[in-house]
């Protein structure tokens, strides 16, 4: 079977630089997020507000390796980092808390620390 490179070159970049973090800071979340974003797209998360609001609290750090969907309602202030969201899932996250890629979460946070991942 013939392996095939991700079509998107922003991600073979972020898993990259997410390796090099991992290694140099030895944070093993930034090696854990960069596998999940190895596999197939088709096995990326997608997490819906609701999950988000379940299982965060006030102020929480949300990393989802994936893309982030609008259903549900989200009632608490989170920072939310995701490869993608849908319109109306920015519009929500962005009138309550944060919305950042990846790439902007490993600037702020390298470390990081107090972040949780949601799948």
């Amino acid at each position: 079977m013939r392996r095939r490179e991700k079509t998107d070159p922003r991600i073979p970049q972020l898993i990259g630089e997410l390796k090099r973090i991992s290694r140099e800071r030895d944070v093993p979340l930034w090696r854990d997020i960069a596998t999940r974003l190895e596999k197939p797209r088709r096995h990326y998360a997608e997490v819906n507000l609701s999950k988000i609001n379940r299982y965060s609290t006030e102020h929480d750090t949300i990393v989802v390796p994936g893309k982030v969907l609008s259903a549900g309602r989200l009632e608490k202030s989170v920072t939310v980092a995701a490869l993608g969201f849908s319109k109306k899932a920015y519009e929500a996250i962005s009138s309550r808390g944060t919305c950042m890629s990846i790439e902007d979460l490993t600037e702020k946070n390298p470390k990081g620390a107090g972040v949780k991942i949601i799948v």
